[in-house]
């Protein structure tokens, strides 16, 4: 099932079969950060997760996968990103609200980013999450994480 959205885009669910777009765009967009190999494969394979693919004229243009944690009535995104010649566009916003879509049942979704990256907080904020703390040396080169959290429906 796919559906579509603004500018052409369609979300689709992703699969292992994606292993190598999505890397790419993990790479593209986290080049401090992306994700080992076997963690992609997980993500794309384990059970419980919430993955979507933004495709754009039959290329993948950006991810979000979303681990369901249902005893906590919590999801944490775990990835979300837009190649870099395709954010701005609306994509993000997209992946998100799909995302959210597929959450139902779940009393709030999580997500943690770089305190530097302005651009992704703004979207989050847009889209409803509030800060709610901080991780302190998260990322691989000692960055802090903003944690942030939206209440779903």
């Amino acid at each position: 099932m796919s559906e579509s959205v603004k500018s052409g885009v369609r979300l689709e669910p992703a699969s292992w079969r994606d292993l190598n777009a999505v890397r790419h765009v993990e790479q593209a967009c986290f080049p401090k950060d992306a994700w080992p190999l076997l963690d992609m494969i997980s993500i794309l394979s384990f059970p419980n997760v919430v993955r979507l693919k933004a495709m754009l004229d039959g290329k993948l243009v950006g991810f979000i996968a979303a681990d369901v944690r249902a005893r906590e009535n919590t999801a944490w995104i775990a990835t979300v990103g837009v190649l870099p010649e395709f954010q701005g566009r609306g994509f993000g916003q997209a992946l998100l609200e799909g995302c959210e879509a597929r959450l139902t049942g779940l009393r709030r979704v999580r997500l943690s980013v770089r305190m530097s990256n302005e651009q992704a907080i703004r979207l989050y904020e847009r889209a409803g999450y509030e800060k709610v703390g901080t991780w302190g040396r998260y990322y691989s080169d000692g960055e802090d994480a903003l944690v942030m959290e939206k209440i779903l429906g």
